[in-house]
């Protein structure tokens, strides 16, 4: 028998801590009257109105542990009876080991392999076609669950305009295999030329963490250069198209397809340049914020909650990561 995987529940974890634009203004306000400026104007760019913070205490594995566990009661799975954890972050709670090990631990998940997927904000597409992938390849495995979870406002500079973006969260998917779709294509691209735009650049290898990198701010994220404006109106219908080639069905027969959630402008731009209506896509950015790795998870979640997705819909999802790299999985929900 022919094994596909297949998304059986999902689930998120929305900390309770919101900070709205106002809130932000009269924060920022107060370093730097300049930059309070630009709150002004940030909502229109962006779409996003508040962002949600997890407590100063808590780790990512913390945010993790409770969107899996809301997955895992939506199907009535225990965490021992789960074979293999995937969790996608560029927010770890350390750089070595795994976050994924240590959510591994704290959920219980006892008999659970794990590994990291660090494709930043297009891991959980990622982790979608691999956890098929593995549900395919291995008949004695029979649940997967694929995480996604962004810490990044822990990481940033509260004075740094990109920090206006950042919100705490966690999106998950439990998957079992199933005789029919279920999983149906996967599509990737990567282009490293932009490595050196977006990220954490001390703490690891290249400059192992030091008092001067700390003092100089280099071990917060930073945006060093922007992306040209047009990279994801350009990448994101072209994964799509990769995902209707490779699948064997036509753009149009989408129900709902979720991209990354850091710009509304630009998800209503690639809709309008895939000929769909807004109402086959769905985003959470207004009041979520930007939630990087966890947040197509996030939004699928949301949008089953919401009635949005139904038994027998094809539903795409396509997430791109600083680096910078792309990742869309198309599936049939059952």
């Amino acid at each position: 028998m022919t094994r596909y995987g297949t998304i059986i529940s999902t689930g998120r974890y929305v900390p309770e801590t919101v900070h709205t634009n106002d809130m932000l203004k009269e924060q920022v306000s107060r370093v730097n009257p300049d930059l309070a400026k630009v709150v002004d104007t940030f909502y229109e760019s962006s779409g996003i109105r508040a962002r949600r913070y997890a407590p100063r205490e808590w780790a990512a594995s913390d945010i993790a542990v409770r969107a899996a566990q809301a997955a895992l009661d939506k199907a009535g799975v225990k965490p021992e009876q789960v074979d293999m954890i995937l969790l996608g972050t560029d927010t770890p709670d350390y750089i070595t080991p795994a976050t994924s090990t240590v959510v591994q631990h704290k959920l219980g998940a006892v008999n659970a392999g794990t590994y990291d997927i660090g494709c930043a904000c297009a891991s959980f597409p990622t982790g979608i076609a691999t956890a098929s992938s593995l549900l395919a390849a291995n008949p004695w495995m029979r649940y997967v669950l694929v995480i996604g979870v962004y810490m990044m406002s822990k990481l940033a500079d509260p004075t740094d305009v990109v920090s206006f973006f950042y919100s705490d969260g966690a999106g998950a998917a439990l998957l079992t295999a199933a005789d029919r779709p279920g999983f149906i294509s996967s599509a990737y691209l990567a282009d490293g030329s932009y490595h050196r735009y977006w990220g954490l650049y001390a703490g690891g290898t290249y400059e192992p963490a030091s008092v001067e990198a700390v003092q100089a701010g280099r071990t917060n994220v930073r945006l060093l250069q922007r992306y040209p404006p047009d990279v994801n109106h350009i990448n994101w219908p072209k994964i799509a198209h990769m995902l209707a080639e490779r699948g064997g069905f036509a753009i149009p027969d989408l129900d709902l397809i979720i991209f990354t959630q850091v710009r509304l402008p630009s998800i209503k731009l690639v809709m309008e340049t895939l000929g769909l209506p807004l109402e086959k896509t769905h985003w959470i950015m207004e009041e979520w914020g930007y939630t990087g790795s966890a947040c197509i998870g996030m939004a699928l979640d949301d949008a089953i909650e919401k009635g949005k997705v139904k038994s027998g819909d094809l539903v795409a999802l396509v997430g791109s990561g600083v680096g910078y790299n792309y990742a869309g999985a198309a599936l049939r929900m059952p």
